[in-house]
């Protein structure tokens, strides 16, 4: 029975070390590969510092010297370097919104 309990402690903090902490990395990452925008300033994994340009489903159009755009895997952007503020996201959802009604 003793060393039950201590297999279960064992294993609740194992998950509360290393199981938990990385299940939060893995949600904000997907939290800031879903909320990319047309114009952020990014670095990819690779270092690489670019502006996007366009997106798509699973690929991202970035421009890193003017006139030179390049196509990479929205897995391959480590860091936004462009913040958002809570404004910006209610402006651009009534320009959206306006945008639909005058088409």
């Amino acid at each position: 029975m003793d060393s039950f309990m201590l297999l279960i402690l064992f294993f609740a903090l194992l998950y509360f070390l290393m199981i938990r902490p990385q299940q939060k990395q893995q949600k904000k990452r997907r939290e800031m590969l879903d909320n990319l925008r047309k114009g952020d300033d990014i670095v990819t994994i690779g270092g690489i510092y670019g502006v996007i340009k366009a997106l798509r489903d699973d690929k991202v159009v970035i421009e890193i010297a003017k006139g030179v755009n390049v196509t990479v895997l929205k897995n391959a952007i480590g860091q936004v370097l462009t913040e958002h503020d809570d404004e910006d996201e209610i402006e651009n959802e009534e320009n959206t919104e306006m945008d639909i009604e005058n088409k």
